[in-house]
């Protein structure tokens, strides 16, 4: 669509804008493999720097909400794309049984701050997201 935009930033302990690669996001995610650790906060404050028209950019956060570093840092920067106005979704991560692994705590946290959160399979995602837009 020439209308949307799409970044598309990983991280473990650093942060890696993909987004020139993004030609096809599902081949890039299976082929990208970062080290251990999770720093969600840095993701989102670095994610934050990209955004240009808040009220028009639609924030996904694919994660296990199992924040290693400053909980508070990430909450902070939550706060601040909510006061911005920036719609916020919170996808928790699945097994490979589709069932939800993540941290309910944070992602409560998460939710509270102002991001909407859900655990689903992607047949229910459209449907989830119509609900979030709407």
């Amino acid at each position: 669509l020439p209308a949307v935009q799409v970044k598309l930033v990983v991280f473990d302990t650093s942060v890696v804008d993909l987004s020139e690669r993004i030609g096809d996001p599902v081949d890039l995610l299976l082929s990208v493999q970062l080290g251990g650790g999770t720093n969600i906060g840095k993701a989102v404050s670095y994610c934050e720097t990209l955004i240009t028209q808040p009220m028009r950019t639609v924030f996904a956060l694919i994660s296990d909400f199992e924040e290693g570093a400053s909980p508070a840092a990430l909450i902070r920067a939550v706060k601040r794309l909510a006061e911005a106005r920036v719609t916020m979704i919170g996808l928790a991560a699945l097994d490979g049984t589709a069932a939800p692994v993540f941290d309910r705590a944070m992602a409560s946290r998460l939710a509270d701050a102002g991001m909407a959160v859900a655990a689903l399979t992607p047949d229910h995602f459209a449907e989830w997201l119509n609900e979030v837009m709407n």
